[in-house]
C-alpha cells in the first residue's frame, strides 16, 4: 500500500525560486513547497532580516537559502537564476511573485507617473526578468519547468484607485501569455494566479488597516459563503498545483483564486 505521506509530495526532488519569498503569498507558498518535498527553495526578496528568519526556520526540513535580489534590476535577476543552478543543478519552478501596490490613489486624474514608473519596474519590469532569465535556464538545460506569475482579480475588474496597480497586473496576464506561446514548443509552462483581496502585509500597509480588520471588510463580498474568507494559503494552493505534475498540460492560464469575490456579493 502507498504510504500516504508519499503520495502528498507533489514536489518532490524539484528546485524552486521564489521572489518576494519572505513574506505573504510568498513565504506561504514556501511553507507550502516544503510540505511538498521540493529538494531547494531559494527565497529572494528584499526584506533581509524576513528572508534570512524564514530560510533559516525551515532549512532542517528541506535546503532553503535566502538572496537579496532587487527585481528592478535585471543583473540580480540573472544571478539569483545562476547562482541558484551552480548550487543545486537545475531549476524546475520560478514563482514571479514579488510586487507592491500604488503609494497613493492615482486616479487617472491625479496620475503620478514617477510612482507608475516605479511600480511597473517592480509589477511588470521584474516579473519580465525572471520568466526571461528562468526561461533561458530552462531552454538551455531542457528542464520542462513550471514559471508562474502573481497578478490580481484587479486585472479583470478594474478600479476608481490605483490605476497603476491595476494596469501593471494587465501587463503581467499580457505578459503570461506572450511567454506561454514562446516557451511552450520547449515544453516550459508559463500561467498566472490572480489572487483576490487577501490580507497580505502589502494590502494591510496599503489600507491602513491590520489582518483581521482587512478580513473583516471584505468577508461579505464573496459570493462563495460559509467557507470563511481568502487567506494567503489558498494562493499558494494554486501555485503549488500550478508549479506540480497535476498542471502538466496547464500552460497560458490565469487561476483566478477569489471566492467569487464582487463588491455586490450579498
Amino acid at each position: 500500500m502507498a504510504d500516504p505521506k508519499a503520495c502528498n509530495k507533489k514536489l518532490e526532488g524539484k528546485v524552486a525560486i521564489i521572489t518576494g519569498g519572505a513574506s505573504g503569498i510568498g513565504e506561504a507558498t514556501v511553507h507550502l513547497f516544503v510540505d511538498h518535498g521540493a529538494r531547494a527553495i531559494v527565497v529572494a526578496d528584499i526584506q533581509d532580516e524576513k528572508g534570512e528568519e524564514l530560510a533559516a526556520s525551515i532549512r532542517f526540513r528541506c535546503t532553503c537559502t535566502y538572496v537579496h535580489c532587487d527585481v528592478t534590476k535585471e543583473q540580480d535577476v540573472e544571478l539569483l537564476v545562476q547562482s541558484t543552478i551552480q548550487l543545486f543543478g537545475r531549476l524546475d519552478i520560478m514563482f514571479c511573485n514579488a510586487g507592491i501596490m500604488s503609494k497613493s490613489l492615482q486616479t487617472i486624474l491625479d496620475f503620478d507617473l514617477l510612482l507608475f514608473e516605479r511600480l511597473f519596474a517592480i509589477n511588470v519590469g521584474g516579473v519580465a526578468a525572471g520568466i526571461k532569465h528562468a526561461g533561458r535556464a530552462m531552454v538551455k538545460a531542457n528542464t520542462k519547468g513550471s514559471i508562474i506569475c502573481t497578478a490580481s482579480i484587479a486585472a479583470s475588474v478594474g478600479s476608481d484607485r490605483h490605476t497603476d496597480y491595476v494596469m501593471s497586473k494587465n501587463a503581467v496576464l499580457a505578459l503570461m501569455r506572450c511567454a506561454s506561446t514562446q516557451l511552450g514548443p520547449h515544453g516550459i509552462r508559463v500561467n498566472c494566479v490572480s489572487p483576490g483581496p487577501v490580507a497580505t502585509p502589502l494590502l494591510c500597509e496599503a489600507f491602513g488597516m491590520g489582518a483581521e480588520d482587512v478580513e473583516r471588510s471584505f468577508a461579505r463580498m464573496y459570493w462563495l459563503k460559509n467557507n470563511g474568507v481568502l487567506k494567503v494559503k489558498h494562493v499558494a494552493d494554486a501555485v503549488q498545483f500550478l508549479a506540480s505534475e497535476e498542471s502538466q498540460f496547464i500552460t497560458g492560464h490565469n487561476l483566478v483564486v477569489d471566492g467569487g469575490f464582487h463588491p455586490s456579493a450579498p
